[in-house]
């Protein structure tokens, strides 16, 4: 490997468009971390690290998070229902149980008042028989049930595969988007929004925008500015920088936007601070009135879990309410309080999330089994505890698929999990998403309980689950089973909020088994040492890694385009199909759209007669906020657009096709986490230099199987970001909750 020179760096890729009021336009403007998702078919115009957004609330809320999302699991267009909407009703069942089995937590249990099923009847002979009314014969006497047969090893079959459905949002009541028609119009907002808020605020969204036009900041896309001037255009001489009102939202958007970047939670003095970067005269007071009605909850993690009662989401129980209960005068104001430890401001859906993964983990850990299983270090350690870590590069994926099989051999039933198709197809059809078995679509569906019918699931790719999916998949495990999460921690972490992998690692309540497999070749040995912060030469007899210096952004799309089309075809033998070009944003004159457009007026002309797109394109399609599949347009039909997604065929309807889709040639390297190519192409221009960190450049460059081109163009920043610059943190709370409830009494 050469050494790594370039052209000079230039500004930041990360790319801000759109007018005055662009909440509706096509491509908005996102936060500046790679971490958080843009929305669907969207992600960050920047695919780096950035900084903590309280201090940067400046960025735009553009991000389209939560468009593509169901409000109900009923389907828009009649009585069938899809398989994304039923995998959201099953998850509100499984929330609405969370939130049931805590609201039971508070007060005394009665002897049996909890039990049922089989664990009832007992409770109800023993009692019979204690109390006289029956003998015991008269229960053991009676023929018992057959044991349930122990289950096959063999896997069932892969289902056929069927057309997935893009996820459609709710189509709100045409009565309700005229009212919010009105409403917009006499605030000066687009026309355009009407749809979207009155999906989002529901069929009194007239009514709620003109009693607080602020509620219009719960919209994805919309913008403090834009609020601001929507409330003055309607309230008049009523509105100003401190209504409490606008305080209220501005807490909630503030929170939504820490989301996007990965946060559950924020420090209070964060968020006063970015309170009083909006004009708010009294953060205090604002932050006060927030925190009464509601808005937001307040946590003091490690107060309470050191005197062995943990921390409660909910308000009025543990550490919440510690710090609420001083909230009247100061939400840092609480006098008992340990002022090493700050006061936290969170969501409760994300404070939710997070207790109930705890809940889950810890119970995992607390039932799991005691079993001595032979064989290597990970089967062991799965054999004997309920919960295992285990760490390691692509090369050790194979440990964990060991275990899954290990399990099998034992009449158990076990699966392993991924994040993506691609990487469910490399494993084999016996593999499933994450996604997949939540929704039913893949694995072996779930028991009368509702649990997952399974003795052992292994989730590769765990560095990618984001805590509402991670607690989901935890809720949906039955007591006794075995989790292990495996994964790199080295690449770059979930799209959605919370560092899941990270955090249980930290908190060490696990075995936790690192794997001493070395990466193979040239690319193994480049990617481990970036692991550990360093940028190597490494030997490249074969052409195995090649760096192609370049002067500005212009020779870097040129050098790329050839890269694809000629050299690595001609050269490496992997045809262009096989070949995938990751870059760092978006936005920028080498992001993904600059690239994708000059890849397809090279690999695939046409005029994108449908959407933008002709058949024979490459597209990546994002269902939803973190989840994007690779595949190639088929054809344009009455219902929207076919794709071929890794195999399965999927129908994207007309009115999805912009939000869904993206032209696929080139990817981000979040799009690109949890999928490994024979080829890859990573493009580094000169603007791209303030965006790169080490999880970046460790995931982008790790996608490649046989191959990595280099298109270098930053000089000095990338061994500098390799050794400098790590993951940006994330203010989380699992750890803290998980060694709170798994804490030694006296700890």
């Amino acid at each position: 490997m050469t050494a790594l020179p370039g052209a000079t760096p230039g500004s930041p890729a990360d790319e801000r468009e759109g007018g005055a009021f662009d909440a509706t336009s096509d491509e908005p403007a996102p936060p500046a971390d790679d971490s958080a998702p843009a929305g669907p078919g969207e992600e960050s115009e920047s695919d780096g690290e950035s900084a903590q957004p309280a201090s940067t609330d400046g960025a735009s809320a553009g991000d389209e998070s939560t468009e593509g999302k169901s409000a109900d699991g009923e389907s828009a267009e009649g009585g069938e229902v899809s398989e994304a909407q039923a995998e959201l009703a099953a998850q509100r069942e499984l929330r609405a149980r969370i939130e049931h089995r805590k609201a039971e937590k508070g007060g005394p249990i009665q002897a049996g008042g909890k039990l049922s099923g089989t664990a009832a009847d007992l409770l109800a002979a023993v009692k019979a028989v204690e109390s006289g009314s029956k003998p015991g014969a008269a229960f053991f006497e009676a023929p018992t049930a057959p044991r349930r047969p122990a289950p096959s090893s063999v896997p069932p079959p892969e289902r056929p595969r069927v057309p997935e459905p893009a996820r459609a949002p709710r189509q709100p009541d045409a009565g309700a988007v005229a009212a919010v028609l009105e409403v917009l119009v006499a605030g000066g907002a687009p026309e355009e929004l009407a749809e979207r808020v009155a999906g989002v605020l529901g069929e009194q969204a007239a009514q709620a925008l003109r009693e607080n036009p602020w509620r219009l900041l719960a919209v994805p896309g919309v913008r403090p500015e834009q609020a601001d001037g929507f409330a003055r255009a309607l309230l008049g001489a009523e509105c100003g920088p401190g209504d409490e009102r606008r305080s209220a939202a501005l807490v909630s958007w503030l929170l939504e936007q820490a989301a996007l970047q990965g946060h559950t939670a924020l420090d209070s003095s964060a968020v006063r601070k970015a309170l009083g970067g909006r004009s708010v005269p009294d953060p205090d007071e604002a932050l006060q009135h927030a925190i009464a009605e509601g808005a937001v909850l307040v946590f003091q993690d490690g107060l309470d879990d050191r005197a062995g009662t943990g921390t409660n989401a909910e308000a009025g129980t543990g550490a919440g309410a510690g710090a609420g209960a001083g909230a009247g005068a100061d939400a840092d104001g609480d006098a008992d309080r340990d002022p090493e430890v700050p006061v936290l401001l969170g969501l409760d859906r994300y404070a939710l999330a997070e207790e109930s993964l705890a809940d889950g983990l810890a119970r995992l850990i607390r039932t799991g089994p005691h079993d001595s299983w032979d064989g290597p270090e990970l089967v062991r350690a799965a054999g004997g505890h309920g919960l295992v870590l285990h760490t390691g590069g692509e090369a050790a994926r194979a440990e964990p698929v060991a275990v899954v099989e290990a399990a099998r051999a034992r009449g158990m039933r076990a699966v392993v999990a991924v994040h993506s198709e691609n990487g469910r197809r490399r494993l084999g059809a016996d593999a499933v998403t994450v996604h997949g078995l939540l929704s039913g679509a893949q694995g072996p569906g779930r028991d009368e309980d509702g649990a997952l019918a399974l003795d052992l699931l292994a989730v590769l790719d765990a560095p990618q689950l984001d805590v509402e999916t991670a607690a989901i998949l935890v809720e949906s495990l039955p007591d006794g089973s075995r989790l292990v999460l495996s994964g790199d921690p080295g690449v770059l972490w979930s799209a959605g909020a919370g560092r899941v992998f990270a955090d249980v690692l930290a908190a060490r309540v696990c075995p936790h088994v690192a794997s001493r497999t070395p990466g193979p070749g040239p690319i193994g040995e480049l990617v481990s040492g970036i692991g550990i912060g360093e940028l190597n030469q490494v030997e490249a007899p074969g052409k195995e890694v090649v760096i192609v210096p370049v002067r500005d952004a212009g020779e870097a799309v040129h050098r790329t385009v050839q890269l694809v089309a000629d050299s690595v075809p001609r050269a490496i033998g992997v045809p262009s199909e096989q070949t995938q070009v990751i870059t760092v944003g978006h936005g920028g004159s080498a992001g993904t759209r600059a690239l994708n457009a000059a890849l397809k007026e090279r690999l695939n002309p046409g005029p994108g007669r449908f959407g933008g797109f002709d058949p024979g394109d490459r597209v990546a399609y994002v269902p939803s906020p973190g989840r994007t599949a690779c595949g190639t347009v088929v054809s344009a039909e009455a219902e929207g657009l076919r794709l071929d997604c890794e195999g399965t065929p999927v129908v994207v309807p007309k009115d999805r096709v912009t939000s869904a889709l993206r032209h696929g040639w080139a990817l981000t390297a979040h799009q690109a986490a949890g999928m490994r190519w024979p080829a890859v192409v990573a493009v580094l221009p000169g603007d791209a230099a303030g965006a790169l960190s080490r999880p970046w450049v460790h995931t982008a460059f790790s996608r490649a199987e046989r191959h990595l081109s280099v298109v270098h163009g930053v000089e000095q920043a990338l061994p500098r970001a390799v050794a400098e610059i790590p993951a940006q943190e994330r203010t989380t709370r699992l750890r803290p909750l998980l060694e709170g409830l798994l804490a030694t009494p006296g700890d």
